[in-house]
């Protein structure tokens, strides 16, 4: 038997540690985050600030939004350009999309549309499938509005789905089938 004197204190008991449980069951799978679906708005987009000015051609494969002054060429198929507010261009443009927010003069080659918005100004033939002109915008220029895969050949705009041999015929043969048609 051990004695203890009363003079000394007593340790206090220890707290009884549990483990805590949750109340809802915890899955220890890695959750995946939901993946956007990437549309042509989401893309990435470079772009060129106001102070910046770029004299040449300018290509790639990612949007472009341009703020500052481009003098040469813009060939960005499949994305879109946007000349900004501040943005001025002095290039023919070549991309998916083009829309106008500033000053542009060049010919514009869009796969789907060319938007011209209320403060901007265009000079230039616009040859796209769609195009939109808000009220107040500036404009000169030519519309050549074609549907999916048309094609301009030698000046006359054919559907790239037909053959350019079935789609005309030589004066020579059309001359032999109306003689040919007058003997009979």
């Amino acid at each position: 038997m051990v004695w203890k004197p009363s003079s000394q204190p007593t340790p206090a008991p220890e707290p009884q540690r549990t483990p805590m449980t949750p109340s809802v069951p915890v899955s220890y799978e890695p959750q995946r985050a939901a993946v956007p679906t990437q549309t042509p708005q989401a893309q990435e987009q470079a772009s060129i600030g106001k102070s910046l000015v770029i004299k040449g051609e300018v290509t790639g494969s990612e949007s472009l939004y341009n703020d500052g002054r481009v003098e040469g060429s813009i060939n960005l198929p499949g994305n879109r350009v946007t000349v900004g507010r501040n943005g001025v261009v002095a290039a023919n443009i070549a991309a998916r999309e083009i829309v106008i927010i500033g000053k542009v003069r060049g010919n514009m080659n869009a796969s789907d549309k060319v938007d011209i918005r209320g403060e901007g100004s265009l000079t230039g033939d616009v040859v796209a499938q769609r195009i939109s002109i808000e009220d107040g915008a500036f404009f000169k220029g030519g519309i050549d509005i074609r549907k999916p895969g048309q094609q301009k050949v030698n000046g006359e705009v054919k559907d790239a789905s037909v053959p350019a041999s079935a789609s005309t015929s030589s004066p020579a043969a059309e001359t032999a089938q109306t003689a040919t048609a007058g003997r009979a």
